[in-house]
């Protein structure tokens, strides 16, 4: 099996959240600034390394006040802790092309473990001849697993922000150089 290195391609890639509102709607965001890099067999991924790091400033819940108070100390705190990042630690084969990723994710200066399902769309070449690969994922987190704990109780009981995070990711790379 022979390693290579894939660098993301951000212009063909996304990184999106959803969250419940009011108990009542979801909230879908995404972070426009990210990168990660894959080394792997993509033919079999069990044996791949992936680096992964958010710049969390760049969130865009679309409502320009919500994003500045998820970027405050409420949140995020963006001054302190620039950053997310991901580093797998296990990848389980689940089926073709499907995968558990499992590895270490830090946000808000916590790290946790977390599973991401993963998904191995296809490889193939642009036009202009380079080699490019693409990857789908999904998992859930816990916000209050990381200190992200700004809530506030709604007068019909409930709150306004759900614990549970869900991710999304695609992803297109291309062989590094």
């Amino acid at each position: 099996m022979t390693k290579t290195k894939w660098a993301i391609d951000a212009d063909h890639s996304s990184v999106d959240f959803s969250i419940r509102h009011m108990m009542i709607a979801n909230v879908k965001g995404t972070f426009h600034n990210f990168n990660a890099t894959v080394e792997a067999d993509v033919t079999d991924l069990t044996d791949a390394t992936i680096d992964f790091a958010v710049e969390i400033a760049s969130i865009d819940t679309r409502a320009k006040d919500r994003d500045a108070h998820l970027k405050s100390a409420d949140f995020f705190d963006v001054e302190k802790y620039p950053e997310m990042t991901f580093r797998s630690t296990t990848i389980k084969k689940t089926g073709e092309g499907e995968y558990d990723v499992t590895g270490d994710l830090t946000i808000h200066g916590f790290t946790k473990p977390e599973t991401f399902s993963v998904t191995f769309e296809g490889q193939g070449k642009d036009p202009w001849g380079n080699e490019k690969v693409g990857f789908s994922g999904k998992g859930t987190i816990n916000r209050a697993d990381y200190g992200l704990v700004w809530n506030s109780a709604l007068e019909t009981g409930g709150v306004l922000v759900g614990d549970k995070v869900k991710i999304s990711l695609q992803i297109e790379a291309s062989k590094a150089e």
